[in-house]
C-alpha cells in the first residue's frame, strides 16, 4: 500500500477508519443512555416499584385490612395445593375472564383496524366539507370511555333505549333486547361500543401515513392501467403497514387491560368479565390483596408475553428481523 493509501485509510488522525467508526457509534450509544436516563429513573419509580410491590403481594396473604401484617404463602395464590387451596390458575371464572379478554381483543382490534382503514381512505380523498368530517370522526374518541359507556349504556338500555326502538321501527326486532343482560349479546355490545370509540384513533394515524405517501406510485399505476383495488394491496397498503402496526399495538394493549367501558356496561357478569375485572372483583370486593395481586401480576405476564409476540411478527412482516 502507498503512503498516500495508507493516509486515506487511517485519516488524518492517524486511526483506522473502521476503529474510528466504532468509537463514534459507542460514543452515541453512550450519549443515548445518557439521555434516556431520568425517562429510566421516572419509569422504574412510577411502574417499576408498584410492579414489584404487587408480585410480592401475589405471594402472601394479604388482605385490605391487614396489608402490613401479611404472612407470606409462597404460590398458593395461583396454584392447587393438597389442602384443598386453589389459586388463580385453578379458578373457571379466571379462565373465563382470559377468554373474555382475548376474544374482546381479537375482535373489536380487527374490526377497528379494517374500519379505521376505510375511514381513512375516505378521509383522504378531497372534497367539500372534509375538514369538518375530520373533525367530527374525532369526538367518539374525545369523549372519556366512561361517559361514552354512559351514554350508550342508556341507548341500549332495553325498555327506553333508542337502539331497541329503532330496530324496532324498521322491522328488525319484534321485542326490545337486552343487550347488556343478555349473555349472547352482552359482549357483541361492549365491543360495538370499543369499535365506535376506538376507530378514530387508528383512522387517525392511517391518515397520518396516507398523507405521506409519493404520488409518483400512484401516477404511474394510473398511466398502466392497473384496478384502484390492486394498487391499494399491493401499493397502499405495505406502505402504510408500519403506521397500521402501530395503531394495531395500542389498541392491542388498551384492549387486553380493558376495564372502563365493560365495567360500566355490565359490571360483574361473568359473560363479559376480562383479566381487569376479576382482578378488582377480587381486589376491592372480596378484599383479598394476595388473591387479587397474583390475578394483576398474570394479566401483565399476558399482556408482557402477547406484546412480545406481536412486535416479533410485526418485525418479521416487515423485514426488521433478517
Amino acid at each position: 500500500m502507498s503512503r498516500d493509501q495508507q493516509a486515506v485509510s487511517t485519516g488524518s488522525s492517524g486511526m483506522p477508519r473502521r476503529e474510528r467508526g466504532t468509537r463514534v457509534r459507542r460514543q452515541r450509544v453512550r450519549a443515548a443512555w445518557l439521555f434516556l436516563l431520568p425517562m429510566l429513573v421516572v419509569l422504574t419509580a412510577v411502574a417499576g416499584w408498584p410492579l414489584l410491590r404487587t408480585f410480592w403481594f401475589s405471594l402472601t396473604d394479604a388482605s385490605l385490612s391487614s396489608l402490613d401484617g401479611a404472612r407470606f404463602i409462597g404460590l398458593e395464590n395461583y396454584l392447587v395445593f393438597d389442602d384443598g387451596w386453589y389459586g388463580v390458575l385453578a379458578d373457571p371464572l379466571w379462565w373465563q375472564s382470559v377468554w373474555n379478554t382475548l376474544y374482546f381483543t381479537l375482535v373489536s382490534v380487527s374490526l377497528e383496524a379494517v374500519l379505521g382503514v376505510i375511514v381513512a381512505l375516505v378521509l383522504n380523498v378531497r372534497f367539500r366539507g372534509r375538514t369538518l368530517v375530520r373533525a367530527a370522526m374525532l369526538i367518539p374518541w374525545a369523549i372519556p370511555t366512561v361517559v361514552s359507556a354512559k351514554i350508550w349504556a342508556w341507548m341500549l338500555n332495553d325498555q327506553f333505549g333508542i337502539i331497541n326502538h329503532l330496530l324496532m321501527a324498521v322491522g328488525l326486532i319484534a321485542a326490545p333486547l337486552s343487550w347488556t343482560a343478555d349473555a349472547s349479546l352482552s359482549m357483541w355490545a361492549v365491543i360495538m361500543v370499543d369499535v365506535w370509540k376506538a376507530t378514530p384513533f387508528v383512522a387517525l394515524l392511517v391518515l397520518a401515513a396516507l398523507q405521506m405517501l409519493p404520488g409518483d406510485c400512484y401516477e404511474a399505476a394510473k398511466v398502466d392501467g392497473i384496478h384502484p383495488v390492486k394498487v391499494f394491496f399491493c401499493v397502499t397498503l405495505p406502505l402504510i403497514m408500519p403506521a397500521l402496526l402501530v395503531a394495531v399495538i395500542f389498541r392491542a394493549l388498551d384492549a387486553l387491560r380493558v376495564f372502563d367501558v365493560i365495567y360500566v356496561l355490565t359490571s360483574n357478569a361473568s359473560s363479559t368479565m376480562t383479566m381487569s375485572i376479576y382482578a378488582r372483583q377480587q381486589l376491592v370486593e372480596f378484599q383479598d390483596v394476595g388473591y387479587g395481586s397474583a390475578a394483576s401480576t398474570l394479566l401483565f405476564m399476558i399482556i408482557a408475553l402477547v406484546t412480545v409476540v406481536y412486535l416479533y411478527l410485526g418485525r418479521r412482516q416487515l423485514g426488521g428481523g433478517q
